[in-house]
């Protein structure tokens, strides 16, 4: 699915408040761009298993000796153990909603490895459901990925909508200093930000 931060937001919110006291989990990830290094997708389904973990009334024992392993000096885990432990974890959940916003901002190795994760995920626990937002131009790679099943929805820019939020925005600031910017500067603003929108 493809939409904007503020929609997909909306979504977090919305599905977390129809899971209150039911056996559902709402997970969700936003990804940056400043931090892509970090996000691979061995910690992205970590910080997802660090989710279900701490809405679990005490740590799930798998998830416990899995992490007591690793500090006792064995391996980290990897992607494929990671992927299994996930996926028994989330089994007695009835319905795991797997939010993740901004997938464009990923690397490019590491979007498309975090797919393939989702899309066996997706394979290995049939009560878990994905929503992914991101700019139009990884279409391919989810077509690639997450066929089977998924819905698009294309959030288009509304030119009006933008043009009154940075007008208003620059009488904000007109208003502390009137002389802070002339009309015709505030005029090329607008236009330059309404043509920047129709390349979306």
């Amino acid at each position: 699915m493809l939409t904007s931060n503020k929609i997909s937001s909306l979504v977090v919110d919305s599905l977390r408040e129809q899971a209150c006291g039911q056996n559902i989990a709402v997970l969700s990830l936003y990804c940056d761009y400043q931090a892509q290094r970090d996000q691979s997708a061995v910690n992205m389904i970590g910080s997802l298993l660090s989710q279900v973990a701490s809405r679990a009334m005490q740590i799930p024992v798998e998830i416990q000796s899995a992490f007591e392993s690793k500090e006792r000096g064995g391996q980290t885990l990897r992607l494929p153990d990671m992927l299994k432990l996930f996926a028994k974890t989330i089994s007695s959940i009835e319905r795991v909603y797997i939010c993740f916003d901004g997938v464009d901002e990923l690397l490019p190795q590491n979007r498309s490895e975090l797919l393939r994760a989702l899309r066996q995920l997706s394979q290995d626990a049939p009560n878990s459901r994905l929503f992914l937002t991101g700019r139009s131009y990884i279409r391919g790679e989810l077509d690639k990925h997450l066929t089977k099943g998924a819905y698009i929805i294309h959030i288009v820019p509304d030119r009006g909508d933008i043009a009154r939020y940075v007008s208003r925005k620059i009488d904000d600031d007109d208003d502390r200093n009137p002389d802070l910017m002339p009309n015709d500067l505030k005029h090329d603003i607008l236009k330059i930000m309404l043509e920047k929108t129709s390349e979306m």
